[in-house]
């Protein structure tokens, strides 16, 4: 499977003493879904590479229903490109807005801790095509920047 979502409420014990969700808690249930999304692909326990631009569109409030969707985006030889989206809202009423998004990369490990290869995602549907071409893009254009050893 190539995508995981996680749903769970917005808890008191999640705020900090401005009464919204933590930042770093929000960081952290990326990298939990991102692990899920990867471990899942791969069959085999990964770690986190690294993780993109995160910025915060609007603070998570206790009671928010909070879903934290992580889809494969791309792999390498090694690499999984995760895509992490937050949404949030109120249950009541259904709405769900956008609170962040990243890429988060993953490789996963032998029980030695070296990295091994994963099976490549081919995408099927044109979302995932598309994920796929942007991600690409990206990964093209910071190597490009990359000084040559």
């Amino acid at each position: 499977m190539s995508s995981i979502t996680l749903r769970f409420l917005a808890e008191p014990s999640t705020v900090n003493f401005g009464g919204k969700v933590h930042g770093g808690t929000v960081m952290k249930w990326i990298d939990e879904a991102g692990y899920a999304c990867a471990t899942r692909w791969a069959k085999r326990y990964c770690v986190t590479v690294s993780v993109g631009s995160i910025r915060f569109g609007r603070p998570i409030m206790i009671g928010d229903l909070v879903e934290v969707e992580a889809r494969l985006a791309y792999t390498g030889k090694t690499s999984m490109n995760i895509s992490v989206e937050v949404r949030a809202g109120d249950m009541k009423t259904g709405q769900m807005q956008v609170i962040t998004e990243c890429l988060v990369v993953f490789v996963a490990v032998d029980p030695e801790g070296k990295t091994i290869p994963v099976q490549a995602w081919l995408p099927e549907t044109p979302g995932d095509i598309a994920l796929a071409q942007r991600v690409k893009a990206h990964l093209d254009a910071a190597r490009a920047m990359q000084p040559a050893v």
